[in-house]
C-alpha cells in the first residue's frame, strides 16, 4: 500500500517476474486445484438456462447459497457466483454454463469427495425445478443465438473483442466446457519441464477425453470440437506457445509472452473498464488509453495473467487445458492423469524422453489432428492411441509411488481406469456417442440429455 491506502504500482518487469516465482513450494505443499463444468437445461424442453426466471442460473446460485451456506458474490447488483470457507467457488462462464472451482487438495480422493459433494448439492436444488446439468465439452443441441450472456462486466468485453480475431471466439465463450487441473512447482527449472512435458501431452489429453462430437444437433466431424474451437478463437492468446521449448523458458520469458498478449480491461472500483487491444507494456509506463496516467497495481496483473488461453497457462500454479467436460468419473480421472504424470520425477523424466525429439512442427501438427481423429492421430508414426496407453502407464507408475490413500487403504490408480478403458478400445468418448446418434438415438442428440446428464 502506498500513503494513500491504495495498492502501490508495479513499478519494474522484475516484479511481474516475482510474482510468478513466487508460487514455487516445497513438494510437501503441492496440492491439486480442479475445475469443471457443465451445461444446465429445463429437462421438459431441453432448452438452457437464462440467468433470470424461476427455472434459471440465478435461482440455481440462490439455492445453493440458502441450502449449502455458500456466500454470494454480486457485481452490479446481480448474483454471479459463491464462495466458501475451504477456499471453493462457483462461478458463471459467460452462456451460464456452471463452474466449480475446486478447493486446494491433497490427492484425488479429496477432489473425487468435492466434485461429488458438489453435483449431490447442485442435484438437490435443480431437480424439483426441472433442471438438469450435461457433462460435455461443446452444446450439442442449442445455436450461439439460443444462448442467453451473463451479466458480468469483463464477459461484455470479451464478447465485443472476439469478433476482431477469429471466427469462433463466441463458440468459445458460451459453447464449451471442459475440466482443468492446477498443479504445483517447486522451482523454476522444474516448472519449465513439467510446462515442456504437459504442452507436448496435451493433445494426448485431448484425445483421451474428447467428448464434443456435436454441433447444433449434427456431427462435426470432430471429436473434440470443442478444442478445435481454440484454434480459430485469439491467435494472440492460444496455442502450443512455440517458446516453451526453447532454452530461454523461464518466469521471465512468460512474462514477456504475456506482455505481449492484448489486454482486455482494467478493474477498478468495481467497474470493468474497457482496454481491449491495449498494451500492458504501456500500462506499465503510464501510457494505457484507457487509464492514461495510471500504473497497473499487482491485482490488475493477475488479471492479465486469466486473459491468456494457452493449452498449457501459467499463473503460480499451472493449468492443464486440453480437456472436455465430461462425466463424474472423467472429472476424477483428469487429476489423476496429471498428478500420475508430472508429480514424480522419475515419471516426470520418461515422460520428456517420449517427446524431447519431437519437432515444433510434429507438435502442431498433432495439436491440430487430436481434436478431429482422436485416438487415430499420429506422431512420429505412432497412434496416439498406443502413445496414450504408454503414457497411461507412466501415469500408474507415478500414482503408485505418490501412494496418496483413500479412507478403504486404496491408491489413486483406479482413478484412471475409464481413461484405459477406452484407450484399449481405441474409442473416445465422443466416437461412443457417435455410435449412438448413428443406431439407437436415430439421428437426434436429444438422448445425450438424459444418458449423460449429471
Amino acid at each position: 500500500m502506498n500513503a494513500t491506502g491504495n495498492p502501490a504500482p508495479v513499478e519494474s518487469h522484475h516484479e511481474l517476474v516475482e510474482y510468478l516465482e513466487s508460487g514455487c513450494k516445497p513438494r510437501s505443499e503441492w496440492r491439486l486445484g480442479t475445475e469443471h463444468e457443465k451445461f444446465g437445461f429445463t429437462i421438459d424442453d431441453l432448452r438452457p438456462l437464462p440467468y433470470e426466471g424461476r427455472r434459471s442460473i440465478n435461482a440455481m446460485l440462490q439455492g445453493l447459497a440458502d441450502q449449502f451456506g455458500w456466500e454470494p458474490l454480486t457485481e452490479q447488483g446481480k448474483l454471479i457466483a459463491l464462495k466458501d470457507d475451504k477456499g471453493a467457488s462457483i462461478t458463471l462462464e459467460p452462456g451460464g454454463q456452471l463452474e466449480l472451482s475446486g478447493a486446494l487438495l491433497a490427492n484425488v480422493h479429496q477432489t473425487c469427495d468435492e466434485v461429488y459433494t458438489h453435483l449431490r448439492q447442485v442435484k438437490t436444488i435443480a431437480e424439483p425445478l426441472g433442471i438438469a446439468f450435461l457433462g460435455m465439452g461443446f452444446q450439442p443441441k442449442w445455436e450461439l443465438k439460443d444462448t442467453q450472456w451473463m451479466p458480468k462486466g469483463r464477459y461484455r468485453i470479451m464478447r465485443e473483442y472476439m469478433n476482431t480475431r477469429g471466427k469462433l471466439g463466441q463458440d468459445m465463450m458460451a459453447r464449451t466446457c471442459t475440466v482443468q487441473v492446477n498443479l504445483d512447482f517447486s522451482s523454476e527449472a522444474d516448472m519449465v519441464k513439467k510446462f515442456k512435458v504437459a504442452l507436448a501431452l496435451q493433445p494426448v489429453a485431448t484425445a483421451l477425453f474428447a467428448n464434443s462430437p456435436f454441433v447444433d444437433g449434427k456431427p462435426s466431424g470432430y471429436v473434440s470440437y470443442r478444442s478445435h474451437v481454440w484454434e480459430d478463437t485469439d491467435p494472440d492468446r492460444t496455442g502450443m506457445l512455440p517458446f516453451v521449448f526453447d532454452d530461454s523458458m523461464g518466469f521471465e520469458r512468460y512474462v514477456d509472452y504475456m506482455l505481449d498478449v492484448p489486454m482486455y480491461f482494467v478493474y477498478r472500483d468495481g467497474e470493468y473498464i474497457d482496454a481491449s487491444g491495449q498494451s500492458f507494456r504501456d500500462f506499465m509506463n503510464g501510457a494505457l488509453p484507457a487509464l492514461p496516467g495510471e500504473k497497473p497495481r499487482l491485482q490488475d496483473w493477475e488479471d492479465h495473467l486469466t486473459t491468456a488461453f494457452p493449452e498449457v497457462r501459467l499463473k503460480r500454479y499451472m493449468e492443464m487445458r486440453g480437456a472436455d467436460g465430461g462425466p463424474w468419473r472423467k472429472l476424477c480421472a483428469l487429476p489423476a492423469f496429471w498428478a500420475g504424470v508430472l508429480y514424480d520425477d522419475t515419471v516426470l523424466d520418461a515422460a520428456w524422453d517420449l517427446v524431447r525429439d519431437w519437432s515444433m512442427e510434429e507438435r502442431l501438427k498433432l495439436r491440430e489432428d487430436a481434436p478431429r481423429l482422436g485416438f487415430k492421430a499420429t506422431v512420429r508414426g505412432r497412434s496416439v492411441q498406443a502413445l496414450a496407453l504408454e503414457v497411461l502407464e507412466l501415469a500408474y507408475n507415478g500414482l503408485t509411488a505418490r501412494n496418496c490413500l483413500g479412507s478403504s487403504g486404496e491408491n489413486e490408480t483406479g482413478f484412471l481406469e475409464p481413461l484405459f478403458s477406452n484407450a484399449h478400445a481405441g474409442l473416445t468418448p465422443a466416437d461412443k456417442k457417435l455410435a449412438l446418434y448413428h443406431d439407437r438415438w436415430n439421428g437426434s442428440v436429444d438422448p445425450v440429455f438424459n444418458e449423460s446428464a449429471y
